[in-house]
């Protein structure tokens, strides 16, 4: 059985398919070998943030998208939280989404 992406709702997912061009194409590149192969692809396409919680790295010309998700039951992953990167550092605010959107999904 095959992994299966998922969105956590219809905002996150409208968010995610409204990336620029080249960072949506990496993206579901990316999310399509999640599906084959699951979500420890590891650098540079996943990367463990901790406690359950990890990030597609979607690069483009455009730029940088981040999708934080989360493994439930089963073989499905959530996307909890997308948004285009501007700086090194991940900001705090979208980190805190995502943390806590994986506390409602895992409760």
């Amino acid at each position: 059985m095959n992994w299966q992406v998922t969105f956590y709702s219809n905002k996150v997912e409208q968010t995610t398919l409204s990336f620029p061009h080249g960072i949506l194409t990496n993206f579901l590149h990316i999310a399509e070998m999640i599906e084959e192969f699951g979500p420890a692809l590891g650098l540079p396409y996943t990367k463990a943030i901790g406690e359950g919680l990890f990030e597609i790295r979607a690069k483009g010309k455009e730029g940088i998208g981040r999708s934080f998700f989360c493994t439930v039951k089963g073989k499905e992953i959530i996307i909890l939280h997308s948004f285009i990167k501007k700086s090194q550092k991940i900001p705090k605010k979208e980190l805190a989404t995502a943390r806590k959107r994986l506390k409602e999904v895992k409760s």
